[in-house]
């Protein structure tokens, strides 16, 4: 049996080095779409589906699929639950999320990408009385992308978003801003710092140290992208008494018809 193991790792590392192919590193067959949890000014080229789970703290699953239906435009929907994994009764979501963007401007030399959408998905546990997630969805956003070649590639982001959860009062425009570099043909580190101008008074989660967060992503194989996130590395939110939880990420993009 342990030698069998070991032959799997091998085999599954030898093609990782052959045939990696996701969204990450310099040998990225796919645009990211979002950084950890701001929207980017990448799309999903049409023709292709993409499949995302993430893995949250409080044994949360968060499911997504997306669709590039025309050149520079996708939608998509998503849905999770509370407790999926781990113990206790599962607490699904009241509504699934949905999800469209479309790229106005695409990128040249002297000029970002940028991007329009909307997306009512939220992260984390959904409180009912507060009619809001842990951390809020985007809402309407415009974002930017702009790339760069430093030993590989180094791309900077911004998105300007108004979330529809509003009903602690705080209906200010939001400002995210982030970065992504390419470590190698297969590997990408991520980071992101969201100001949560519209998550800061006595009445929201946050603290007013906005949140600082981090990610890893790495394409293991065609079309497989996998990854860790740390979220709120200054421990931000009210609500909570640790910081910098932990998550993965799985994302397959595939074309719809071969």
């Amino acid at each position: 049996m342990k030698k069998t193991l070991q032959l799997l790792a091998i085999t599954l590392f030898i093609s990782t080095i052959s045939f990696a192919q996701g969204s990450a590193g310099t040998n990225a067959k796919f645009e990211y779409r979002s950084l950890i949890d701001m929207q980017t000014a990448g799309i999903l080229e049409k023709g292709y589906v993409g499949v995302g789970i993430d893995v949250l703290p409080k044994g949360i699953l968060l499911t997504s699929i997306e669709v590039g239906v025309f050149n520079n435009f996708s939608f998509g929907i998503s849905y999770g639950a509370l407790n999926v994994i781990g113990s206790g009764i599962v607490d699904f979501y009241p509504l699934p999320g949905v999800y469209a963007k479309a790229r106005i401007i695409d990128e040249v030399e002297m000029m970002p990408a940028i991007a329009i959408g909307f997306d009512s998905q939220g992260k984390g546990e959904y409180f009912i009385d507060n009619n809001r997630y842990e951390i809020k969805s985007p809402g309407f956003f415009v974002a930017s992308s702009k790339n760069f070649e430093l030993l590989g590639y180094f791309s900077i982001h911004a998105m300007l978003n108004y979330t529809l959860e509003r009903d602690d009062n705080d209906k200010d425009l939001n400002l995210v801003i982030g970065a992504e570099k390419t470590i190698g043909g297969k590997v990408s580190f991520y980071s992101e710092y969201d100001f949560a101008l519209n998550d800061n008074n006595p009445l929201s989660f946050g603290d007013g140290r906005g949140y600082l967060n981090f990610g890893l992503r790495w394409s293991i194989a065609e079309g497989f992208t996998v990854g860790l996130d740390l979220r709120d590395v200054l421990n931000n939110q009210k609500i909570n008494t640790y910081s910098a939880d932990r998550a993965l990420f799985v994302e397959y993009i595939a074309p719809i018809f071969k």
